[in-house]
């Protein structure tokens, strides 16, 4: 079972976290489940930007993003080369290291 490294957040998991994901389970999923309150505005349905996450390490071995990935990532605050909606980005056999952006484009947070 593949596990992936949540670096430090200030708010999120502020000490990081390791968690275990299934197999073709998305990286959000598997956040959430495991109490990781990353937001997701739209509701996982690839109409924002603010599960966006940066996959540090083992990025090649997640699932191919399509157009509307890349197109919704293009708004993202702070996008790099391997950054990825982890509503998205769909867990393979590898094990991940995610960082979570400091900050979204959205103005409200969900979680006040």
């Amino acid at each position: 079972m593949p596990q992936i490294i949540f670096l430090p957040h200030e708010e999120l998991c502020p000490e990081g976290r390791v968690i275990e994901a299934e197999v073709g389970e998305t990286v959000c999923d598997a956040a959430l489940r495991e109490g990781i309150e990353i937001e997701h505005a739209c509701e996982k349905s690839c109409a924002c930007t603010t599960c966006h996450v940066i996959v540090r390490e083992g990025f090649g071995s997640l699932a191919e993003s399509d157009e509307l990935e890349d197109d919704m990532l293009d708004k993202a605050w702070g996008l790099e080369p391997e950054s990825r909606l982890s509503c998205q980005a769909v867990v393979g056999e590898d094990d991940l290291v995610v960082e979570i952006p400091r900050y979204t484009i959205n103005q409200v947070s969900e979680r006040h």
